[in-house]
């Protein structure tokens, strides 16, 4: 949650196998979630691009570009993120889920089942597509997939790790959870419906049976942040607008500074990629319910009816921090206070039910791509050490990640700049 940022807050030759490869795509499914229907994957034949979509039209988002999809593409309105551990050190077979992987993506992110679709096939043999978005639309779903330390060491791919890729430091206030926290990889799945995103995770999770598992996962709704600058900023579980100044998608020479890794910054096989760091961030929304609305406002240096900045009119007004308390969180997250640093943020709302003390689970997933972890998440989370924020929040659980850049064509696959790489 900030001003611009906020921190409290795959050889794939055309397609995926068939159904008549029988078992390596089908096995154990994913425990999920009960999920609301929607829109997602319609039967078709196709790895072709299809044309830019609008936020709203149900359309599909290409998947071949410079830099994957899921980052500055328009925010949609549910996630399904899920990080896995690789449980296969058998370099080739861990290659060829990516080229797997990434045919299904591709299917997937265009409307499409995963190889030969739901049902028609082989009686004797589980279906390469779980069918529970059949007819759907593509509702504007990514995929997006990243690498995290761990992965480097399991594949002697050590001399590749970026040095921007780095182990978070332990935080002021963190208690995390080590069910939630780390991955070898993950995959952010975002779409307008649920079910499209449950179902893209799903699927790849069946393909990963036995060379990967799902170690944590988290749905959210309800998007805290915005990459399009004529959309009203939405609010957070506290009801407050956050991130007001968040990099639009269209801000090219703001995503190269702040979002894209350049060929000079090394190394070479990242280049068009980004750093992602996810972090769930519990709020402690009883206690918070019951504060009075000034000490609110103070603690979020904003105003709770416009989203004004303190003695500001509207939203995107440009604040002037010295009118907030020293602890206001735009005041300390703000880049004026942190050298400059600068984030994309993707976050999301989650409810998971209660404590068991009749407690709401509930907070922000919070997602952060940066062009260097060092520069950006790490800068600001450590300024924002005396947040008044942090009362009413805890963060619980964490992950960094290296996203590799864009799928190029039908012949390129997820991770190859990587892959192709010795150590």
């Amino acid at each position: 949650m900030t001003e611009t940022q906020d921190t409290t807050g795959i050889q794939e030759s055309g397609s995926a196998p068939s159904r008549r490869a029988l078992i390596g795509w089908g096995g154990a499914g994913l425990a999920l979630g009960a999920v609301v229907a929607g829109s997602a994957v319609a039967l078709g034949d196709s790895g072709d691009d299809v044309s830019p979509a609008a936020a709203g039209t149900g359309a599909a988002v290409p998947f071949h570009g410079v830099n994957q999809a899921g980052i500055a593409t328009p925010v949609q309105d549910r996630l399904h993120f899920a990080a896995f551990d690789v449980d296969t050190d058998d370099r080739a077979e861990f290659v060829q889920m990516l080229k797997d992987w990434t045919a299904a993506a591709r299917r997937m992110t265009a409307g499409k089942a995963v190889g030969d679709g739901a049902y028609g096939g082989l009686a004797e043999a589980p279906p390469d597509d779980t069918g529970e978005a059949l007819g759907l639309k593509p509702s504007r779903l990514t995929l997006t997939i990243g690498f995290g330390p761990s992965l480097f060491e399991k594949f002697g791919l050590t001399g590749q790790r970026p040095e921007a890729l780095v182990d978070l430091p332990k935080f002021a206030g963190d208690n995390l959870e080590a069910a939630r926290t780390g991955g070898d990889l993950c995959v952010q799945a975002c779409a307008d419906d649920p079910q499209v995103a449950v179902h893209a995770i799903r699927n790849l999770a069946r393909i990963g049976f036995g060379k990967v598992s799902v170690r944590w996962s988290q749905l959210g709704f309800g998007k805290t942040s915005s990459t399009t600058p004529d959309a009203q900023t939405p609010r957070n579980l506290m009801g407050f607008k956050d991130g007001t100044r968040n990099i639009a998608g269209t801000e090219t020479d703001r995503l190269k500074k702040f979002v894209w890794v350049g060929e000079q910054d090394g190394p070479e096989w990242m280049a068009g990629g980004s750093y992602l760091v996810a972090r769930r961030i519990r709020m402690h929304i009883e206690t918070w319910d019951r504060t009075s609305l000034q000490e609110q406002e103070d603690v979020f240096g904003r105003d709770k009816g416009e989203g004004a900045p303190v003695g500001k009119a509207k939203e995107r007004d440009k604040p002037f921090l010295k009118a907030m308390k020293p602890d206001a969180h735009v005041r300390l997250a703000h880049p004026d206070s942190n050298h400059g640093s600068t984030i994309l943020r993707r976050g999301y709302s989650f409810t998971d039910g209660t404590d068991g003390l009749g407690r709401l689970e509930a907070g922000l997933f919070f997602l952060a791509y940066q062009r260097d972890v060092r520069e950006g998440f790490i800068r600001i989370q450590r300024n924002l050490a005396t947040d008044a924020l942090n009362e009413y929040i805890q963060h619980v659980g964490s992950a960094v990640f290296a996203v590799p850049p864009g799928v190029r064509d039908k012949d390129d696959w997820w991770g190859r700049t990587l892959f192709s790489k010795e150590a």
